[in-house]
């Protein structure tokens, strides 16, 4: 009996032992890869001790620095590393430590447009001038270097400032245009198809980077659709690449992109990409811009994808520009011919030529993979392996939602007709000849389909006409509200990035699609992150004329002098686009401008509720937050109004501005505001008499009264004859 005890005893213990030893392994394996925040830079801290010490107080004595997946030393403090959930939230709670957060995925906000803005075609400059001393970081998938849109001829030596470097390899080196180059990937995985130097696989970065900064290249076009001169908004900056995507775009590379490039020299920042994050300092595009602002860099930023929805935004900090995308006066649509000699007009960037050859044409319900189980309810969505090949090859298929095309043409079909689209919508490049159709024209297809036993049809190439309601926001445009600041309007304003022709990697499909074997040089795409690089390369060219100004001064320049835009045909009025489209001629040259510095954001921060310690770990000085900074948010010195109220309360606010005189010495601004039924707004004083340059005038202006809709708004116009100087009201119950 005493030796089954015992033997019990010891099973109970191997037990027991195993339960730990499985437990413990679980934790290992639970490990992910966090962000450990600990604000600005501070020379008389030993990084490289302070993080190893940090992690053997969380993990253990036997980690050393060698875990950590970055060091952020250059520009602000923190690392990136592998933690548990139970590490991280004691990492959170040691002293200097802002933030932590996971490393989370975030997403890419995927010719004629400078002209459509009216900014000129570049005279030749003499590049020794300061305009060739602007540099561009450009965060994405890279960049082609061999694009003529990045031929350094005329480019001398990088200018002096500069600090960065070019990570060359064999098959990448810069030049005199494409000053530097960095690729980022923490966790060292890379997949077979990735690229391991900056060059671009994707097409996104060089097609973005020649938006902001590109060279005037003739003739540039996809197969002839939107022919005309390639150009950026500043081709005669310089471009600083940072490659933080490899099929996507993690948090702690581009936080290590922001370190570097602060420190690099550059002058602007694009990054047309963001995530979900719903506050300041768990986010790293704005933790990053906010380092950047500290150090005289503005970023621009794309909102997203996400639209029409309102309070769909991405990258809503009030230190960076927040970018909506436009549409220009140029639209591409493609017709669909039907054996009855109908034509049905769709869209899509379509190059293939059918040269009218008709095809056999038939509904996806009707041709299921019955092999698969599959019935004509899924069939008809024509997604991959939903179709039958013997019936579909050949063929043109009729789908009733739109998809990447890979089902029709993995199953033999020559062509493809989606329907259920607004024709207002962006078009898109597929892998075989296909037209997007609204749900009306889809029904009269379909019944054509039905009314015969022989349908066939045909689609022709994509052709291109003038956008008479341009400019408007595009559908899929993120909205505000911002989540993080209702009293903060934003977007900030709207861009073009709607069928956007620009550079593109040869290597990368234009449809996205791997078996679409098309090489071109030049790509049509829409998105936010096309809108970003204009706002990029419009600031770049701010710069170039005023190198002393702030990023919120060249941000206001852009604003208040954007063209005013209308709700009726942007959904979500302000929220759509701000204080409206951007117009880079007529800010260079604003009149004037509301400036912010540093500590201005501080104080917005404390009536935001951050605390004095958090604050002085993100700015490593003694800011602090003083009694009564309640209202410092709603006094920030923003070049717009936004009220958050209630539709039943009634309105009584005040906010405070200082704008500075940059237009004439001597001049006298009126101010100008109509009031929205329901409200009255007062501006005091209601004149501003300026007797030199950069001189500094404040004013009040006062809201009272009550709203009966979601959104109400005007605007204040500060006009001395020679320049209006607009800026949006918005009041909205949000």
């Amino acid at each position: 009996m005493a030796g089954i005890t015992s033997s019990l005893s010891m099973l109970l213990l191997l037990s027991f032992a195993s339960i730990l030893l499985t437990g413990c392994s679980t934790s290992l394996n639970d490990r992910k890869a966090y962000i450990v925040y600990m604000g600005n830079k501070r020379n008389e801290v030993s990084t490289s001790s302070l993080y190893t010490s940090m992690l053997q107080d969380v993990i253990g004595s036997h980690i050393g620095p060698e875990s950590l997946l970055y060091s952020y030393k250059r520009s602000f403090h923190g690392f990136a590393v592998e933690l548990t959930e139970q590490e991280a939230q004691k990492m959170a709670g040691l002293d200097g430590v802002v933030s932590v957060f996971p490393n989370q995925k975030k997403e890419l906000h995927t010719t004629r447009s400078w002209d459509f803005l009216g900014l000129p075609i570049p005279k030749q400059v003499d590049r020794k001038t300061i305009e060739s001393n602007i540099i561009i970081g450009v965060f994405d998938t890279g960049i082609w270097p061999e694009s003529d849109s990045f031929n350094d001829k005329g480019f001398g030596p990088p200018p002096s400032k500069w600090k960065g470097k070019c990570q060359s390899s064999t098959d990448f080196t810069c030049n005199n245009k494409i000053i530097g180059a960095r690729y980022y990937r923490g966790n060292k995985l890379f997949e077979k198809e990735d690229v391991q130097s900056p060059r671009d696989s994707d097409g996104h970065g060089t097609h973005v980077a020649s938006i902001a900064a590109g060279n005037l290249v003739n003739m540039a076009s996809v197969q002839g659709l939107g022919l005309g001169t390639a150009r950026g908004g500043f081709p005669s900056a310089r471009i600083a690449v940072y490659k933080v995507c490899f099929g996507g775009c993690y948090d702690a590379d581009i936080l290590a992109a922001f370190d570097d490039a602060i420190a690099d020299g550059v002058d602007i920042i694009s990054i047309s990409l963001g995530g979900s994050a719903k506050s300041y300092f768990t986010d790293t595009i704005a933790i990053g811009a906010f380092h950047a602002m500290r150090n005289g860099i503005l970023t621009s930023t794309s909102i997203g994808n996400r639209g029409p929805s309102l309070g769909t935004i991405s990258n809503f900090s009030p230190w960076s520009l927040s970018v909506a995308a436009s549409t220009i006066d140029r639209k591409f649509y493609t017709k669909v011919q039907l054996g009855n000699n109908k034509i049905y007009e769709g869209i899509s960037i379509n190059t293939f030529d059918l040269k009218n050859k008709t095809y056999p044409i038939i509904y996806g319900g009707d041709a299921p993979n019955k092999k698969a189980n599959v019935v004509s309810y899924i069939s008809r969505y024509c997604d991959v392996g939903t179709l039958d090949k013997k019936l579909v090859k050949g063929k043109i298929v009729l789908c009733d939602a739109e998809n990447e095309g890979i089902g029709q043409l993995s199953a033999g079909a020559v062509g493809t007709v989606m329907q259920g689209r607004s024709p207002s919508d962006a078009s898109f490049a597929f892998p075989l000849p296909a037209a997007y159709v609204s749900l009306e024209d889809g029904g009269s297809i379909y019944s054509y389909i039905n009314s015969t036993r022989s349908p066939t049809a045909t689609i022709l190439k994509t052709n291109e006409r003038k956008d008479l309601y341009a400019p408007y926001v595009a559908e899929f445009s993120s909205r505000g509200p911002s989540p993080a600041a209702h009293n903060i309007l934003k977007p900030d304003l709207a861009a073009p990035g709607v069928e956007i022709v620009a550079a593109w990697s040869p290597i990368s499909p234009i449809s996205d699609v791997s078996s679409d074997k098309r090489a071109f040089s030049y790509n049509i795409i829409s998105g936010t992150s096309m809108s970003c690089p204009h706002g990029s390369g419009a600031a770049a060219y701010i710069k170039s004329l005023h190198p002393t100004w702030s990023p919120a001064a060249i941000k206001s320049a852009l604003m208040t002098t954007a063209v005013p835009m209308s709700p009726e045909e942007s959904s979500g009025a302000e929220f759509a686009y701000g204080a409206g489209n951007i117009n880079p001629h007529k800010g260079a040259n604003p009149g004037l401008i509301y400036d912010i510095d540093a500590l201005d954001y501080i104080a917005f921060l404390c009536g935001q509720g951050y605390s004095t310690k958090l604050l002085q770990a993100v700015t490593g000085d003694s800011s602090s937050c003083p009694k009564g900074t309640d209202g410092k948010v709603f006094d920030l010195n923003y070049p717009s109004f936004a009220l958050s109220t209630s539709s039943s309360n009634s309105i009584s606010h005040v906010f405070n501005r200082t704008i500075t005189n940059v237009g004439t010495s001597t001049s006298t601004y009126k101010a100008k505001v109509s009031a929205p039924p329901g409200l009255s707004i007062k501006v005091n004083p209601s004149v501003l008499s300026f007797t030199c340059l950069k001189q500094k005038l404040s004013f009040t202006l006062t809201i009272e009264g009550t709203i009966d809709r979601q959104i109400v708004s005007t605007s204040l116009i500060w006009d001395d004859g020679t320049f209006q100087v607009r800026s949006p009201i918005v009041v909205h119950a949000f």
